[in-house]
């Protein structure tokens, strides 16, 4: 086989696994936005192109006399933004410790953020329950903001130290030696040159409280306090008539606010991912 043909072997191979997993991807989202068009509350009559499209189910997603809709899209947007602009500074600063500094116990820090790190936050769920119940914090969005904001520490401590460690140490001395202190060091010159591994653990901790279903349930009670996650499921948890549709399209736009996050941030996340995640 000749070289061309080999060539154009592999693009045809590396084409066709793409387009598998475009296919794959993008079958189950045409779905949710067809169904959220599509009339009625079943799934059972809805297809992927409506035939009498309608924006009914939005529209009483935002009537407040129907729906909470609103209100948990409020809460999901603070818990989020909360959630991600404490872990960025927490993690910012605990990165650097283990990057710039040595200390007693750093490799062991370090190794305890790696077992924890394999460890999903449901696995502690009674844990978590019992810590919430004697501080205070069942029904209360603080509490859930404390366990997200602690589930991201060890990961993103892992991805950004791992980042830190490609940034010349020599920066650091020269600015030492010019009078500069530790936490000028940290904001002037190491924090503005690690910006991509920011914005991709600004994004990673700010998709997290969207996605969770299962502690938000655990300490959640009131329905006023309920973020979309635990808020959709008790659309099509009811045992009569099950809005599906209405949870379709409140599914659609939980999309909007990652997606403006995500092209917001674009530009940093290759270099952000890949130095952070080839050093560690």
């Amino acid at each position: 086989m000749t070289a061309k043909r080999q060539n154009f072997v592999r693009l045809t191979l590396t084409y066709l696994v793409v387009l598998i997993m475009f296919v794959i991807i993008l079958y189950p989202m045409a779905w949710i936005i067809g169904s959220s068009f599509n009339p009625g509350q079943s799934l059972s009559g809805s297809s992927i192109i409506p035939k009498n499209a309608t924006l009914a189910h939005y529209k009483e997603l935002f009537d407040t006399g129907k729906s909470n809709y609103i209100f948990w899209y409020i809460n999901s947007l603070k818990v989020s933004i909360l959630t991600m602009v404490f872990t960025v500074i927490i993690v910012s600063l605990t990165a650097y410790s283990f990057s710039r500094y040595r200390f007693v116990g750093r490799k062991n820090g370090l190794m305890t953020f790696l077992v924890l790190q394999m460890i999903p936050n449901f696995a502690a769920l009674i844990a978590i329950y019992i810590l919430a119940t004697l501080t205070g914090l069942i029904d209360t969005h603080l509490g859930l903001i404390c366990v997200y904001v602690g589930g991201q520490i060890p990961m993103n401590t892992w991805l950004m130290k791992g980042y830190l460690d490609t940034i010349p140490k020599e920066l650091d001395e020269s600015a030492k030696i010019d009078g500069a202190g530790h936490l000028r060091i940290f904001f002037q010159i190491v924090m503005p040159l690690a910006t991509p591994i920011i914005a991709v653990v600004a994004l990673f901790s700010f998709i997290a409280p969207f996605a969770d279903f299962i502690i938000a349930s655990i300490l959640l009670r009131s329905e006023a306090n309920y973020t979309l996650a635990v808020g959709l499921y008790e659309l099509v948890a009811k045992q009569f008539g099950a809005e599906f549709t209405t949870f379709a399209a409140g599914a659609v736009l939980i999309a909007v606010p990652i997606a403006i996050l995500f092209l917001s941030f674009q530009r940093f996340f290759v270099s952000g991912l890949t130095a952070g995640g080839t050093k560690g």
